[in-house]
């Protein structure tokens, strides 16, 4: 009977992020108990402290093969969990407590934690697709634009809000010099000087604002959006049309779907880039990018 009893249990693994959504929160073991019955679920929770730490804590879950890995947090935090559980038997779940909650708002994952984990013990899960991009992967977008200007200068600011992110957006727009690129996709090369160069896999990139609303997680594309070297006024046009989320009618913005592209940018011997909201520097000027369909089995409704 107790053999019998350990195999109809649940093993769900969470990994907690204590400062997203700067740290108003408070989810962890005694909190997340509330909601899983011991007779049905055996629950364990890591934290994660610093940037990166998510992806050892998951890596060490997957040991333990636990039925689900759950990432609390923002999308920096989903995509190191996620990142870990791509074409593995084990689904995702999200918990999402960050500041943007792009891909969590996508598939309509809700904020309230009893609703979140809710939908985390129905356990009913569909596979989405997954951006890779060189040797890192995206779930909602990535982009080597004013975009990834954008975060880097909002990741120097103490709190992660709107406002924040509205104000770093500004500042960027005077100081962000457009980049020469070579693209390659879809049997065509383009030299451009680029001023947003952004590929989503989502159709939200967080705080309900879009460049892709046309953009799914299942149906084995990405959108790509190449906005050219803008003058003051079309700037200010194109963030108006951010902000309404109707970017697909600014005449200046090309508009592609892709499986894969190459990127190379000629005067630059590294890249700024953001990934899933996140700020990065690699170190090459040449970018692959390409899509995993069906890359992902994650938990929604």
């Amino acid at each position: 009977m107790h053999n019998r009893f350990i195999e109809i249990m649940v093993y769900i693994h969470f990994i907690v992020n204590p400062i997203s959504g700067n740290g108003n929160h408070n989810i962890g073991k005694t909190e997340l108990e509330k909601y899983f019955s011991k007779e049905k679920f055996k629950i364990e929770v890591d934290y994660s402290n610093h940037k990166k730490h998510a992806i050892t804590l998951t890596k060490k879950a997957i040991e333990n093969n636990p039925n689900c890995i759950v990432a609390c947090g923002g999308d920096g935090t989903i995509n190191e969990v996620a990142s870990c559980l791509i074409n593995t038997k084990i689904k995702l779940g999200i918990i999402p407590v960050g500041s943007g909650n792009g891909l969590a708002s996508n598939l309509n994952i809700p904020k309230e934690i009893k609703k979140a984990t809710e939908i985390i013990r129905n356990g009913n899960s569909q596979t989405i697709d997954v951006g890779q991009v060189n040797e890192h992967y995206f779930f909602s977008n990535m982009g080597i634009g004013i975009d990834a200007h954008i975060i880097k200068k909002y990741e120097t600011y103490k709190k992660r809000t709107l406002i924040a992110y509205i104000k770093a957006s500004v500042t960027s727009s005077f100081q962000f010099k457009p980049i020469q690129t070579v693209l390659a996709f879809n049997n065509q090369i383009i030299n451009t000087n680029s001023f947003l160069l952004f590929i989503s896999n989502s159709n939200e990139m967080g705080y309900g604002m879009s460049l892709t609303p046309k953009a799914s997680l299942q149906d084995g594309w990405l959108d790509l959006v190449v906005v050219s070297k803008l003058n003051f006024i079309n700037k200010l046009i194109l963030g108006m049309y951010v902000l309404s989320n109707k970017v697909e009618k600014f005449k200046n913005a090309q508009h592609s779907l892709i499986q894969k592209m190459s990127i190379k940018i000629p005067n630059k011997i590294n890249t700024d880039i953001q990934i899933d909201g996140e700020y990065y520097n690699i170190k090459t000027n040449k970018i692959d990018v390409s899509i995993i369909k069906n890359g992902l089995e994650i938990i929604m409704q």
